[in-house]
């Protein structure tokens, strides 16, 4: 069974839309979603959290619509953006206080012992914690309840190795029951090819590639060198030219490196390739 369905998602705002956004995470895995500034990857996720409504499309969580059960489909998202959310002057006391009588599923013991772990002041205002401080202490929330959805939103921005190591690991043990599921977007894409099993790429509205991860690095190539010596049929085979200074580099599908001689090098490319190249291809 899937976590998240989303079917034929449309949103128009004054400057911007949606079209026909699908999005489809099986349980236990996790979703890297990913697209340049602007591309809709929070429009998309503000309308799975239901903070606005789509004009057209559905959105299920584990098999339930909005519609169908208000308060069942919120219980089933835990968030982490890229802010902290927590007003000015709480501390953790306060926070746990809060959460255990918000949501049913809060597991104060669990959330003690994140605490604990990751060596938060209790009785310190959250004001004066650090970034990574903040980070942590949004992710023993999450980590606390019951959730079937995680949605990070640029959650591991600015984090130093070590925190974003430790949360790495964190992610992969939330899932390992197999009944839950991560939807993943951040433009650290360095974090995507650690602990990714799927990856979506969105572009002006509109989703442009979705593959599992293993499969879409095995699928394309980087390819580099003097554009002067392609033909013109080789030409057609490439995926979002760049000129550099030592000649030229772009994607291609694995099967067609044979259609190249020994002129050429090629090189296994990384997500952040695929998606450069990808989206340059779309607006070219």
């Amino acid at each position: 069974m899937n976590i998240l369905e989303v079917r034929n998602l449309n949103k128009t705002y004054k400057d911007f839309q949606l079209k026909d956004v699908n999005l489809t995470i099986p349980k236990g895995y996790i979703m890297g979603f990913v697209g340049q500034n602007g591309a809709g990857k929070t429009s998309t996720i503000n309308l799975i959290n239901h903070i606005c409504k789509c004009d057209s499309g559905s959105i299920k969580i584990d098999g339930i619509s909005y519609a169908d059960d208000p308060v069942r489909y919120k219980e089933s998202i835990a968030y982490v953006g890229d802010e902290c959310y927590f007003t000015k002057g709480l501390k953790v006391k306060n926070v746990k206080q809060t959460l255990k009588e918000f949501y049913p599923t809060f597991d104060s013991e669990k959330f003690d012992s994140l605490i604990e772990k990751y060596n938060l002041p209790i009785n310190k205002n959250i004001i004066n914690f650090s970034r990574g401080m903040k980070v942590k202490l949004m992710f023993a929330t999450v980590f606390s309840r019951d959730a079937k959805l995680l949605i990070l939103d640029e959650a591991t921005n600015g984090l130093d190795p070590v925190v974003r190591e430790e949360l790495m690991g964190e992610l992969q043990k939330y899932i390992e029951n197999g009944e839950r599921s991560i939807l993943f977007s951040t433009h650290v894409l360095s974090d995507l090819e650690e602990i990714a099993d799927y990856i979506t790429f969105i572009d002006n509205g509109r989703i442009i590639l979705q593959k599992p991860k293993d499969e879409m690095l095995e699928e394309y190539m980087i390819i580099k060198g003097d554009y002067g010596n392609l033909t013109e049929q080789q030409k057609k085979y490439l995926i979002g030219v760049e000129n550099k200074n030592y000649g030229f580099e772009a994607l291609i599908e694995s099967n067609n490196a044979q259609n190249f001689d020994g002129q050429f090098v090629f090189e296994k490319p990384n997500v952040s390739q695929i998606m450069l190249h990808t989206i340059k291809e779309g607006r070219m």
